[in-house]
């Protein structure tokens, strides 16, 4: 992290949460010392099971609720103050639209709770609604529009005062994968656009096709905050042979390779071994070769993100575990 500031859209320094309990002098650690940066232009994801402090986070950034110790900034101001509240566009996760109204009576209504004046909306709303594809659909009712389509428009109405900085709870989630693939669209057009975009999500194979970095938290604590590429690199693959052959023949084989295991189940038998470059997957097949075994598919898997959250997750557990 950089020594000032200045350079990010969203700055967060050791903040934590607390709220009481309904027991005398009880309190719930909903925040524990997190820290994190957010740069301009970048779409920067938010993850963690449910519990985890995500949407604390959220509410803290955007002024919602106060946090208990710590600093935080939003566009180098305090959350609350009105003039970032100006500049940040929000998409809750479960938005309710009015059934009567239709996508433009939706975003006079939304604009004017915005501050905007009816001139400023008629002059941004062609424009938001053709960058959610709702053009041609603007004056139908709401009730008749999917899930996919709400959610667009959700997308417009968090749009529509032009803000620098947007920010979406569970954008695609219970979305069908056409609606999830066109918010995802959207989001990174919003990033060639220079906006910043702020997910908070618990879908993490969504996250890791649009974000720049992420932040993972568990029980309010950060466990990860950086690009994604540390987190899932190249070099970070398992090879996954399915064989034909003697059982023998394909332990002996494993013998001889690092690393390498070899299941049997009805299906046939399987050895996955690491591989981190292209020679190393050649000496693999090589090695089971020399041993007279078939090869009948090879796949190269690569480390995924869902692969990195689960340990890290499952790392905290057995520290509390060895704590206890």
């Amino acid at each position: 992290m950089a020594n000032t500031d200045s350079e990010y859209v969203i700055s967060v320094r050791n903040v934590s949460k607390r709220f009481k309990t309904k027991v005398f002098g009880g309190h719930i650690h909903a925040l524990k010392g997190v820290s994190l940066d957010v740069k301009p232009g970048t779409i920067f994801g938010l993850l963690g099971p449910n519990g985890a402090g995500k949407t604390t986070l959220v509410k803290i950034l955007l002024g919602i609720i106060r946090h208990s110790d710590g600093e935080a900034k939003l566009l180098g101001l305090k959350p609350g103050d009105k003039r970032s509240r100006r500049k940040v566009g929000y998409l809750p996760e479960q938005l309710k639209l009015p059934p009567h109204q239709t996508a433009l009576t939706a975003l006079e209504y939304y604009g004017r709770l915005s501050g905007m004046s009816h001139s400023e909306i008629r002059a941004r709303r062609g424009e938001v609604i053709d960058l959610v594809e709702l053009t041609g659909r603007d004056k139908e009712s709401v009730k008749r529009f999917s899930k996919g389509m709400q959610q667009r428009l959700g997308l417009a109405q968090a749009l529509l005062h032009n803000p620098e900085v947007l920010f979406l709870d569970e954008p695609t989630d219970g979305l069908d994968p056409v609606g999830r693939s066109q918010v995802r669209t959207i989001m990174k057009r919003l990033k060639e656009q220079g906006r910043t975009v702020f997910v908070n999500s618990h879908l993490l194979q969504e996250v890791e096709l649009v974000c720049d970095e992420v932040a993972i938290l568990d029980k309010g604590s950060l466990k990860y905050v950086g690009v994604l590429d540390a987190l899932t690199p190249s070099d970070d693959t398992t090879i996954v042979v399915r064989l034909t052959g003697k059982a023998e023949d394909m332990e002996t084989a494993a013998t001889h390779i690092d690393g390498a295991v070899v299941t049997t189940s009805q299906t046939g038998s399987v050895l996955t071994a690491p591989s981190s470059s292209q020679s190393d997957t050649d000496r693999i097949v090589d090695t089971l070769r020399q041993n007279n075994l078939g090869i009948v598919q090879l796949i190269r898997q690569r480390r995924t993100l869902e692969d990195a959250f689960l340990d890290l997750i499952s790392q905290g557990e057995a520290l509390e575990a060895e704590l206890v």
